[in-house]
C-alpha cells in the first residue's frame, strides 16, 4: 500500500483555490491538474509499505508530539524547481515553525520502521499541477501575473492524517486511514 502523512485544508481554502484554477486550467493544456478534493499539505511521503506495517506506522504517528494547532496562511503561486523549467505549480503556505517541526517529528517517528529520512528541506505547499511538457506555459504565466497578489485563506491545523494513495488512470485517489489530533484537541 502507498502511504503518506498530510494535513487537510478547510473547504474555504479549497473553494478559493478552485475558483482560480477554473481560470488557469484552460490556459495550460500541457498540465496534469490536481483534483480539488485531494488537496492537502504533505508532511511525509512514505511510499509503498507492506500492509503488515500499517499498525506499527499508526502507533508511531500517534506518539508524535503535537502540542497545539498550527496557523497556516495560504497565499501566492510558484513553480518547482523554477519558473523557466517548471515541474510543479503550487500554492505557498506561510506557517510558524510548528508546521516544519511537525513534519520533522513525523519523519523521525517513521525512520525506525524503515522509512527513509527526508533529504530535502520541508517546503509547505499545495500541489496544483504537474508538467511533463511546456505546452501552454506562456499563457499560464501570463494568467498568473494578471491575477495579481493571491490569498486563499487561513486555517488552523489541529490534526494530521495518514492516507493511502491509489494511483488510477484519472489521477490518484486518497483514502484516510487514521487521524491524529494535537494535544489541545484531546482535552
Amino acid at each position: 500500500m502507498r502511504l503518506f502523512v498530510a494535513v487537510d485544508i478547510p473547504e474555504e481554502v479549497r473553494s478559493a483555490v478552485n475558483a482560480l484554477l477554473a481560470r488557469l486550467r484552460p490556459q495550460c493544456t500541457g498540465a496534469r491538474w490536481a483534483r480539488m478534493e485531494g488537496l492537502h499539505v504533505t508532511l511525509k511521503f512514505i511510499g509503498e509499505m507492506l500492509p503488515e506495517k500499517l499498525e506499527a506506522i499508526q502507533q508511531s504517528l500517534a506518539a508524535v508530539s503535537f502540542p497545539k494547532a498550527i496557523a497556516m496562511d495560504f497565499r501566492g503561486l510558484g513553480f518547482f524547481p523554477n519558473e523557466r523549467r517548471p515541474r510543479v505549480l503550487w500554492v505557498g503556505i506561510e506557517a510558524g515553525p510548528g508546521l516544519a517541526s511537525l513534519a520533522t517529528a513525523v519523519d523521525a517517528a517513521l525512520v525506525p520502521l524503515g522509512v527513509p529520512r527526508e533529504e530535502r528541506a520541508f517546503s509547505p505547499h499545495l500541489t496544483l499541477a504537474r508538467f511533463d511538457m511546456s505546452r501552454g506555459l506562456g499563457h499560464l504565466r501570463s494568467a498568473i501575473e494578471a491575477a495579481g497578489p493571491l490569498a486563499f485563506g487561513r486555517a488552523n491545523a489541529g490534526e494530521f492524517q495518514l492516507y493511502q494513495s491509489v494511483l488510477k488512470r484519472g489521477g490518484a485517489e486518497y483514502t484516510r486511514v487514521a487521524s491524529f489530533a494535537c494535544a489541545e484537541n484531546e482535552s
